[in-house]
């Protein structure tokens, strides 16, 4: 499932792409966003709302209902399988409420690499809103190099922050 939506997204070329850096060890994905909710509801979505505006397409049950996070340090960001199983997508390492949240570990693809990768949020308030601050670093080892990687990743994470957004600002995370 997961290598037919990398390959898709390859060809696609549908999202600029925010990839500061880019080798066969890693990569690096920024961006930063607007939106129209304080710090503190913005994290909150982050944190308990997940299944609110996460995109069920990016998950190994098929229902964005599935996501959790225990939103502190050694917190898991989790889903639950169908029939019992689950996956830990990443570990909560840094959670300051209406400020800061750090996550370790790979998503999707990047689960089964010998990868490992930081994903930081940072939330400051900005123009009657919040400014998120995103970056996502991974590194390690990948048959081909992680740079063949680095913008389908990308163009997924920023879907998903899009969704984010349109969910705080209009209840919908979807497109109108």
């Amino acid at each position: 499932m997961w290598s037919t939506f990398i390959a898709l997204l390859l060809s696609a070329g549908v999202v600029q792409a925010e990839v500061t850096d880019k080798a066969a060890t890693g990569f690096t994905s920024v961006h930063q966003l607007t939106i129209n909710a304080t710090p503190t509801e913005v994290y909150a979505a982050l944190t308990e709302r997940i299944s609110h505006w996460w995109d069920a397409a990016h998950s190994y049950s098929g229902a964005a209902a599935n996501f959790s996070m225990d939103a502190r340090a050694g917190g898991c960001f989790c889903e639950q399988l169908p029939g019992g199983g689950s996956v830990e997508h990443m570990r909560v390492v840094f959670a300051d409420t209406g400020r800061m949240l750090r996550l370790k570990g790979g998503l999707g693809p990047l689960q089964s690499m010998g990868v490992a990768g930081a994903m930081s949020f940072t939330l400051s308030e900005a123009d009657g809103g919040t400014r998120l601050d995103y970056r996502y670093v991974v590194g390690g080892h990948h048959e081909g190099g992680l740079d063949t990687l680095a913008e389908p990743v990308d163009r997924v994470q920023l879907g998903q922050l899009q969704r984010l957004k349109r969910y705080l600002e209009t209840g919908n995370p979807e497109l109108p």
